[in-house]
């Protein structure tokens, strides 16, 4: 018999800790998980997944503009946001009950409580008031968005978190952040109606994708009449009488919103959760440091997720995982790949990518051959919409390696998915070049660019 209560204590109902719960308990293990707010955190509850549903709802009013291109005459449309938010959190609470029945389900025992270490092998449940022990302890709180304690009249501000609950939909909103969930709010906001300015330090939004499709995404953006601030942030943020903001921006200017939103980054869930005590050692960020099977420099204690700041994606987390409990209950070690993700960001037209942009290329290979194409979509032909669409292969020339693929327009994320497979086995542009072609679709294009557009040697372009 164990000499601990569990043989696998999950501090974090999220999506990492649920799947690495349930696994376990379906081999056998005495499992017990501790969340303190909602079971499916940040993806379920208050990320991907409402997000997407907001996505969603932002696309009907382009829907409409393009029926009337194929015949469809559509009266005027009224959009209701408190109907959209009583659906979405429903939607939400179906989803949040199977998280923990999943794991009950499994064998498994669920707490709606804080969870903190007290050594490492001791753990309190705060709202039970008493304590258990555990053998193997997994961390997978998550993270947050990042706070601006700096910005004069941060209070006044809102985070993603409380965009999917705002009593009312804003007439106006700021938003400051380039990366992806500043800009999938940006389109959000825009497509319920609401004047939308983004506010970005940088000279570019979305640093880390690659750089055709950030252009053709900022140009596409402020086509449909989204405000783009680049290389300018964010000074002040007032009230004013009326209950209004004023956001005072780089040179001085002020906009007039009625919503502050800051998107400036995430950062990980890891205060008072009594680490110290356990002796787990943290980044100068705050993130539990791992080793490459997610086990901390305690023994017993492992971490994986959001928390970690490795790659901030639920389907990673859910990778990590499973890889965690091969490592932990399987005798079988697994390191989590973190090489070659395929992503997508859901901004309007949205975006698809897996493996190396252009520039990151063009820095680890001497040679490269560069396939691009830009056109209008068959579906915004009779539309009329001016709207183009991009997909890009980068190629190593000397291997003909497939290294990245980048697709802005239409379903681009479900493209990604699919592109993940062929460049995550290293197929060459040979391969793609010998598959057949769907006819009509956008997605054939990849498979027909047969010859490169533009070549890259030593970092340099060549026509």
């Amino acid at each position: 018999m164990s000499a601990y209560d569990y043989d696998l204590f999950v501090i974090g109902g999220g999506s990492g800790g649920v799947r690495a719960a349930r696994v376990s308990a379906a081999l056998g293990k005495k499992v017990g998980v501790a969340e303190e707010y909602r079971f499916g955190g940040t993806c379920v509850i208050r990320g991907c997944v409402p997000k997407k549903l907001f996505v969603y709802a932002s696309q009907f009013p382009e829907h409409f503009e393009d029926a009337a291109g194929y015949g469809w005459t559509v009266p005027p449309a009224h959009f209701d946001w408190q109907t959209l938010i009583a659906n979405k959190d429903r939607e939400i609470a179906r989803l949040e009950g199977l998280y923990a029945k999943g794991v009950q389900g499994a064998g498994g025992e669920t707490f709606q409580s804080r969870a903190t270490l007290l050594d490492r092998h001791t753990i309190r449940l705060e709202a039970e008031n008493r304590t258990i022990t555990a053998d193997q302890i997994l961390i997978a709180t998550g993270g947050r968005p990042a706070a601006h304690p700096a910005l004069p009249g941060h209070e006044h501000c809102i985070t993603s978190n409380e965009a999917f609950h705002l009593a009312e939909l804003p007439k106006a909103i700021a938003i400051e952040g380039g990366g992806y969930i500043a800009v999938e709010f940006a389109n959000i906001f825009h497509g319920l109606g609401v004047e939308t300015t983004l506010i970005y330090r940088g000279t570019e939004i979305l640093s880390r994708f690659d750089m055709d499709l950030r252009r053709a995404l900022h140009e596409t953006m402020e086509k449909k009449g989204i405000r783009i601030l680049c290389r300018t942030v964010s000074e002040e943020v007032t009230r004013r009488l009326d209950g209004r903001l004023e956001v005072r921006v780089t040179g001085g200017n002020v906009l007039a919103v009625d919503q502050m939103m800051l998107a400036i980054g995430r950062q990980p869930n890891t205060e008072k959760l009594g680490l110290e005590a356990a002796g787990v050692e943290l980044s100068p960020a705050g993130a539990v440091i791992v080793d490459q099977h997610s086990r901390t420099n305690v023994d017993n204690i492992w971490a994986v997720g959001d928390v970690t700041n490795r790659v901030q994606l639920t389907p990673v987390a859910i990778h990590e995982a499973m890889c965690f409990v091969e490592t932990a209950f399987k005798n079988n070690p697994t390191s989590p790949d973190h090489d070659t993700i395929a992503t997508a960001v859901f901004s309007q037209p949205e975006i698809g990518t897996v493996g190396l942009s252009e520039d990151d290329a063009a820095k680890r290979f001497a040679d490269l051959e560069v396939y691009r194409a830009s056109f209008r979509p068959m579906r915004h032909t009779l539309s009329g919409r001016d709207e183009k669409m991009l997909m890009k292969l980068v190629v190593d020339a000397a291997s003909r390696k497939v290294l990245g693929a980048h697709i802005l327009g239409p379903d681009a994320g479900e493209m990604a998915q699919l592109l993940g497979i062929p460049i995550k086995a290293g197929l060459t542009k040979d391969d793609f070049d010998r598959t057949m072609a769907v006819h009509p679709t956008a997605a054939e294009e990849l498979v027909t660019m047969y010859k490169p557009t533009y070549r890259v040697k030593n970092g340099e372009r060549i026509d």
